[in-house]
């Protein structure tokens, strides 16, 4: 909606954000141009959408193609050009225009003038200047027309060699383990066709990862149902042992065929879920099978028994279940990012608990009830063994526990001051702070991740120089584990460095548009199964961040390790109508949260610009009648470019720039030496009419609210500390003291804090 953006100005982006959880990624690798491995990426991103199992698919690590027309100031010169006739000139000849329809007796003709030009043979013979001779300039005589890429740099290394990244995510209710498959089924086929010397390589697996958790579920179930059947065939006889036993296989599927029902599907939070109601859903089951194996012993049929057992714990059963989902039913309406997280946790543990219910009530009883009772030989020598456990056990009770008991109702009172002065003791270790508090523990992961900012305006070399420490400190570590583990498993299956764009967690590639730069870096590790590594990735992250040490002039170094994060540990946003108060508190802040020990990649959102000329005018300009919009428009011409149309190439929407060479815009020289031309043609010495100051900008400017903001952020060694103890001192000692110090300055918390007050306002 809104008009009055200069006419100069990119066009604004406007985002809507969907959440897309990443899937899988394809290394598309090996020695060969820009060029060709974007074409190779293009065409597999079309084919992998063709795929049923398939709806997003990106490509990271491109450029944009665009037609760059670089026209010399000699040429310009030597055929009396300027760029605003060379631009008038492509866009009066490359066209297509529609020009109405004749409408004959026998239909309607549409009418088109075509003559659109799409590569650079074809801007190449456009026609910029008619000769009085009648002799006629052609294009590709003023100019070079290069057919090739947005200038700016983004570079890509998989494994040391150049690289683009297919990226395939799922949206919706996709399921990742139906996709994974399909494109590892696609990859193995594309490999045959593949030029000689190019490589694919899948990584960043989630379907692998989810599957290992997957793995550890199945065990934990099946090593939590044996040890439950032996624990139970101690003393209940061994047929019932089972079907008690069998309420755990049975809450765990059940709960999963209502998972479409509630719009659940697997995942990692979901495995957690059953991980942590393993332990519980046998409970129930273990009570009714124990009263209706003691109303067997009393002599009853083994129908009568199952429907008296059941009726004896039917109240006790059923409330001991509604108060264990009463507990777990906050986290299914716990608000922000967590309750995406807590939602599916909580979910799954009450749709366990609700079926074992349905199983121990309605499931185990009948099965108890028409059991084979009858013993064999060995049957007989275990129900000896039976017989000598649960004689220990009714002697304990009757001559350690029943006293005890007694010895508690009789002194009630100091029985119930005894368990409240130990409830006041609990909790005065966690508010008096004995006790840490974290809300958001690290999750294991098998990827590693440094992010690189430098100073906007950092040269390339200087990044890549960078980039080889981070490399070569990674080299470091994997000897180290060598060394000192032995031969095995390689501790790092790939490595993934990139110049001039970031790629954040969770979300798309930053670098899109005017936001990339070869201040950006980033380097990702691939790590070995956290099942076959000897060290933790927060460990490797840790030897790494030592490795690398300081790298000059870096604004900012921070490493994240986790595979499960909601944010930064600790996120502090700042906002005042006082920019120069606001980067001063947050100067401020940063050092004191770096005083604080486990804190480290402490940083800040507020960037310095690259620096920059700033032109203006002389007085001996206006008698030429050089306006300041001239000489802006000339220079934004020639270094910039002028816009001269957009074409439609396939997929892409390619831009037609119209400038000076590269080797005519690498130095202020070539800005001091240009010539400006005036109105009436005359061509004019930059220095001339024009002086250049020296200065810096701002590389972004966030507001919220319409105020400026400045965001804070640091990692945290929870190992050391907790994310909640820094957070608390920083907002009773630290914070209300700048706020004092700087009239306007207000804060508000950011990641996981933000998260965390959410949700806890939330339960």
């Amino acid at each position: 909606g809104v008009s009055t953006f200069p006419v100069e100005t990119e066009k604004p982006v406007v985002s809507y954000l969907v959440f897309m959880q990443d899937v899988i990624k394809i290394a598309i690798s090996g020695p060969a141009d820009e060029a060709a491995l974007k074409v190779i990426a293009q065409k597999m991103r079309d084919e992998l959408l063709v795929l049923p199992e398939v709806s997003q698919v990106d490509i990271a690590y491109i450029r944009p193609y665009e037609i760059s027309i670089e026209v010399p100031e000699q040429a310009l010169r030597q055929y009396g050009l300027t760029f605003d006739q060379v631009v008038q000139a492509v866009r009066a000849s490359s066209l297509d225009m529609p020009g109405g329809s004749v409408k004959t007796e026998g239909g309607e003709i549409l009418l088109r003038s075509q003559g659109q030009a799409y590569r650079e043979s074809e801007f190449s013979s456009i026609v910029v200047l008619r000769r009085p001779d009648g002799s006629l300039v052609t294009l590709g005589d003023v100019a070079s027309v290069v057919d090739g890429f947005r200038d700016r740099d983004v570079r890509a290394y998989f494994d040391g060699e150049p690289a683009v990244v297919v990226q395939v995510n799922r949206v919706g209710d996709e399921s990742i383990l139906d996709i994974a498959p399909a494109v590892h089924e696609y990859v193995e086929k594309a490999r045959l066709r593949l030029p000689e010397g190019i490589v694919l390589t899948t990584w960043n697996d989630e379907a692998a990862s989810l599957n290992a958790r997957v793995g550890a579920l199945v065990r934990n179930a099946l090593g939590g149902l044996l040890f439950v059947l032996v624990v139970l065939a101690l003393v209940l006889r061994f047929r019932l042992a089972l079907w008690v036993a069998a309420g755990i296989p049975i809450a765990l599927l059940g709960a999963l065929m209502l998972f479409p029902v509630f719009d659940y599907s697997i995942s990692t939070i979901a495995v957690m879920g059953f991980i942590l109601v393993l332990g519980i859903v046998v409970d129930d089951a273990i009570v009714v099978g124990e009263r209706v194996h003691a109303f067997e012993q009393a002599g009853h049929s083994g129908r009568d028994a199952a429907i008296l057992g059941t009726q004896d714990v039917l109240v006790p059963v059923v409330f001991g279940v509604l108060t264990t989902i009463v507990a777990f039913s906050p986290l299914v309406f716990v608000p922000g990012r967590m309750g995406e997280i807590f939602g599916v946790l909580g979910g799954t543990v009450i749709l366990c608990l609700v079926l074992s219910l349905v199983e121990a009530l309605g499931i185990l009883p009948s099965h108890l009830a028409h059991r084979n009772r009858e013993e064999s030989s060995s049957q007989g020598r275990w129900t000896q063994l039976q017989t000598l456990i649960s004689g220990g056990l009714e002697r304990f009770v009757v001559h350690r526990y029943q006293p005890a008991l007694d010895r508690v109702l009789e002194w009630r009172y100091l029985a119930v001051s005894i368990a409240v002065a130990t409830l006041i003791l609990a909790l005065a270790l966690f508010f008096s702070g004995r006790i840490g508090f974290m809300f958001f523990p690290g999750v294991e992961g098998d990827r590693i991740y440094a992010t690189l900012t430098m100073p906007q305006g950092t040269p390339l070399k200087t990044t890549q120089a960078a980039v080889r420490q981070l490399e070569e400190a990674a080299l470091a570590i994997e000897a180290d584990y060598v060394a000192e583990f032995g031969e095995g498993s390689p501790l790092v299956l790939h490595t993934l460095s990139s110049i001039g764009q970031q790629t954040p967690r969770g979300g798309p590639p930053s670098g899109g548009g005017s936001s990339g730069g070869t201040h950006l870096a980033q380097l990702r590790l691939e790590l070995s199964s956290w099942q076959e590594r000897d060290l933790t990735s927060g460990e490797i992250a840790s030897r790494w961040r030592e490795k690398v040490g300081a790298i000059p002039d870096a604004v900012e170094l921070k490493f994240e390790a986790f595979s499960m994060q909601v944010g930064s540990p600790i996120g502090i946003v700042l906002a005042s109508p006082l920019r120069e108060d606001l980067i001063a508190a947050s100067r401020e802040l940063r050092e004191a949260m770096a005083s604080y020990p486990g804190v480290r990649d402490v940083s800040d959102s507020f960037r310095l610009g690259k620096e920059e000329v700033r032109l203006q005018l002389l007085p001996e300009a206006e008698t030429l009648g050089i306006t300041l919009a001239d000489l802006a428009h000339q220079v934004r011409t020639a270094f910039y470019g002028a816009e001269v149309q957009r074409v439609q190439r396939g997929r892409d929407d390619v831009r037609v720039m119209v400038r000076s060479p590269l080797e005519e815009r690498r130095s202020l020289g070539n800005l001091e030496s240009m010539w400006i031309r005036a109105p009436d043609g005359t061509e004019i010495p930059f220095a001339a009419i024009a002086r250049a100051e020296p200065g810096r900008g701002f590389a972004s400017i966030d507001r919220l609210n319409g105020y400026p903001v400045v965001t804070v952020a640091a990692d945290v060694d929870r190992g050391m500390t907790a994310p909640e103890d820094v957070m608390r001192s920083l907002q009773a000692i630290v914070l209300p003291d700048m706020m004092e110090r700087y009239p306007g300055l207000v804060y508000g918390l950011e990641g996981e804090q933000r998260e965390r007050q959410k949700a806890m306002a939330g339960l």
